[in-house]
């Protein structure tokens, strides 16, 4: 019985080992204008197993690796719709420099319409960074992006949505990150020629040896020029937000001299840097009149949860002045939900 379980072991070391080589042997071939579609095989020792889906393109002419992850949450839909319309809209004759696309990150969550976590281990994908290649299926995967995607990317996109609960304005963020100035300037750079209305920038404050935790901010931590797009919301596809993702990449490609398909930045962009989010103590049925994208004033009542009988438990007051960048926006909530995020900009 030892022989088989150490045998058996031994194949699945293989097996990743060989996905992981099938990677490196994609983005390490030196034909250029070529496409190819790998997946990666991954299982855990509570006998979960998936894979993750990678698509290498080549261009024609030598540039950056820009790469660009969709499906971290697998109920975001419309950036997983505008990454599959990407890989079939890019010529690769008219390409410089590569594109890593994962048009999926966890395609369990995807398949099973779960939002937020991988049903077969109840983890956040967006929570388990720089992952670990011993934990399970979510921890693997992240640890896979971490050692393998990240490394090799020179811009690192990370595109959501807002989940199945969540109504979201459209917007474009980047870390302000003061002990890596150069890439901070250039995912500003790309932020505000992405044709966003909304730029939004987050302060940066972990250690070099801290948990990243979040997909895109792994890569700011590991020194790359990193940022994310937020566009879509309530488990929808919505063409609208579509189209403003492949805007966006497009305007960034052209911003790296590699795609000549690009528009012009939006005309009035709007910056936010000070994010501050109310937070639910109660479990119960919520209820607002506000939607995404609507200025509040400090102490306006935003929002109220009841019990089932209808009785409040709870209010939820404007702290500061601002805009509802997105919010909770279906009736259930829970102890310590994100009732909504109100963003305003500081001197």
């Amino acid at each position: 019985m030892r022989t088989i379980l150490s045998l058996l072991f031994a194949f699945l070391v293989t097996q990743v080992a060989v996905s992981q080589n099938d990677f490196q042997r994609a983005f390490n071939n030196d034909t250029r204008s070529t496409k190819e579609n790998i997946r990666i095989n991954f299982s855990d020792d509570e006998g979960n197993s998936g894979y993750l889906p990678i698509s290498v393109l080549k261009g024609e002419n030598e540039g950056p690796v820009f790469t660009i992850v969709a499906g971290v949450h697998g109920f975001e839909y419309p950036p997983i719709v505008a990454t599959q319309a990407l890989m079939k809209e890019i010529d690769l004759e008219k390409l410089s420099g590569t594109i890593i696309i994962i048009p999926i990150a966890s395609m369990a969550a995807f398949f099973t319409r779960t939002p937020f976590v991988n049903p077969q281990d109840q983890k956040n994908l967006n929570n388990a960074f720089p992952g670990n290649a011993d934990g399970s299926i979510t921890e693997r995967i992240a640890h896979f992006i971490t050692t393998n995607i990240i490394p090799v990317s020179e811009v690192f996109l990370d595109i959501h949505g807002g989940d199945a609960p969540e109504d979201l304005i459209p917007f474009v963020c980047y870390y302000n990150n003061p002990k890596r100035p150069d890439q901070t300037t250039l995912a500003k750079k790309l932020s505000e020629d992405s044709g966003f209305e909304y730029v939004v920038s987050y302060p940066y404050t972990i250690s070099d040896t801290e948990p990243a935790k979040y997909t895109f901010k792994q890569a700011v931590q590991d020194g790359k020029t990193a940022l994310s797009i937020e566009s879509g919301k309530l488990g929808n596809v919505q063409e609208e937000n579509v189209n403003l993702i492949k805007e966006g990449v497009y305007n960034m490609l052209a911003t790296m001299d590699m795609y000549a398909n690009g528009t012009e930045p939006h005309p009035n962009i709007i910056y936010r840097n000070n994010q501050t989010y109310v937070k639910s103590s109660v479990q119960g049925i919520f209820y607002s009149d506000y939607k995404a994208g609507d200025e509040i004033k400090k102490g306006d009542i935003v929002g109220y949860t009841t019990d089932e009988f209808g009785n409040i438990l709870e209010e939820y007051k404007a702290p500061k002045d601002g805009i509802i960048l997105y919010k909770l926006a279906t009736p259930p909530i829970n102890v310590d939900d994100t009732v909504m995020c109100i963003s305003s900009l500081d001197d």
